[in-house]
C-alpha cells in the first residue's frame, strides 16, 4: 500500500503509486458501485465553492451521499462572503463544525493548498478547481476514462486540443498522464491560447488540427475559458469551430476506434460538433459518470487516513 493520503489539492500531492492505486479503486467502484456504498455513514462532507459548477459539485454530492456522508453545500452567494468575510475565515468556521472533507472551488490560484496548510488533523481538503492552476479530480476521472478505453497508457497517442492556456483542466491532466507514463502528448490550438510557462514540456505542439490529429487514438478538446481571459482577442464561433473544431472529417484523419473525451461543459458547435460529441466514440457522457466513480474512491482513500 502507498503513504496515506492527506490532501488533493494538486497531483503533485500524489505519487504514481498513490495515483495508480486511486485508479484501480475507481475502476473498482466503476464495476460494482453498491459494494461501496455506505461505507462511511456519518463521516460529512462540506462543498464550498466560490465559482459556479454543475458536473464537479453535483459528482462530489452525489460520490459522498453514495459513501452514506452528511453533505453540506456552500456557495459565495448567500454566504457571509457577501458581507465581507475572508476566506480563511469562512474555512475556519467550516472546520470548527467538524468536517471530515472541505471540497474547494475559488477563481484564485493556490487558495485549496493554503487552507490545506491551514487544516486540522482529520480534516482533508480537495481542491476542485483553482484559477488557471489545477483541477486535480477532473484529471483523474479523465484518466480513468481513457485506462477504461486503452488499459495500457504508454500505447495512448492523446492530442489536447482548444484554450490550452487558461485551462486548469488541461495544466491537471498533462501532469497526471505524463506521470502514469502516457506515450505522447500533442497539444495543438491557436497560439494566444498555447501556454508561455512550463505546462507544453514534454509534449508537441502543432498549429494545426488536422496534423495533431494523424495518427492519433484519443483526442480531448477544451472550450474556450471566457470568464478567464483578459486582455486577448476571442475568435468568433465559426471562425473558430472552422478552424480548431473536432467535426467528423478531422475526426476521419485519426486511428480508426479514436476516442474523444470532453471535461465539459461543451460548447457545440464551437470546439466540438454535436455529431462528434454524439457519436459512439465519444466517451464523454462516461466521463460524467466516472466524476462519481473517481471522487467515491478519492472520498474512501482520504477518509481511510483518519479512520
Amino acid at each position: 500500500m502507498a503513504e496515506p493520503l492527506n490532501h488533493f489539492t494538486d497531483v503533485g500531492d500524489c505519487s504514481r503509486e498513490q495515483l495508480e492505486q486511486l485508479l484501480d479503486l475507481a475502476f473498482s467502484i466503476s464495476r460494482d458501485i453498491r459494494a461501496f456504498e455506505n461505507t462511511r455513514t456519518g463521516r460529512m462532507l462540506v462543498n464550498l465553492f466560490y465559482e459556479a459548477s454543475t458536473r464537479t459539485r453535483v459528482s462530489f454530492e452525489a460520490a459522498a451521499k453514495r459513501l452514506g456522508m452528511h453533505v453540506i453545500n456552500v456557495s459565495a452567494i448567500g454566504s457571509s462572503v457577501e458581507k465581507g468575510e475572508s476566506l480563511e475565515d469562512t474555512f475556519y468556521t467550516i472546520q470548527a463544525m467538524g468536517p471530515d472533507c472541505i471540497v474547494v472551488r475559488h477563481p484564485e490560484e493556490g487558495n485549496a493548498a493554503r487552507l490545506a496548510a491551514s487544516a486540522e488533523p482529520g480534516v482533508h481538503v480537495i481542491n476542485a478547481g483553482d484559477g488557471t492552476a489545477a483541477h486535480p479530480s477532473q484529471a483523474l476521472l479523465d484518466a480513468l476514462t481513457l485506462k477504461q478505453a486503452i488499459p495500457d497508457f504508454s500505447e495512448i497517442r492523446l492530442v489536447m486540443a482548444g484554450d490550452i492556456r487558461h485551462s486548469r483542466v488541461a495544466r491537471s491532466s498533462i501532469k497526471m498522464l505524463r506521470m502514469l507514463g502516457i506515450g505522447e502528448i500533442r497539444l495543438a490550438g491557436p497560439p494566444e491560447f498555447m501556454p508561455g510557462d512550463g505546462t507544453t514540456e514534454g509534449t508537441t505542439v502543432f498549429n494545426n488540427l488536422d496534423d495533431a490529429v494523424k495518427g492519433a487514438n484519443a483526442i480531448m478538446m477544451l472550450r474556450i475559458q471566457k470568464e478567464r481571459i483578459s486582455g486577448l482577442h476571442i475568435p468568433d464561433a465559426e471562425e473558430y469551430h472552422r478552424e480548431w473544431g473536432l467535426n467528423q472529417a478531422r475526426l476521419n484523419l485519426a486511428t480508426s476506434g479514436c476516442v474523444v473525451l470532453h471535461p465539459g461543459p461543451m460548447n457545440r458547435g464551437v470546439e466540438i460538433s454535436s455529431d462528434v460529441a454524439d457519436s459512439p466514440q465519444s466517451l464523454i457522457r462516461r466521463q460524467v459518470r466516472n466524476g462519481l466513480h473517481t471522487r467515491m474512491a478519492l472520498l474512501l482513500t482520504l477518509t481511510r487516513a483518519s479512520a
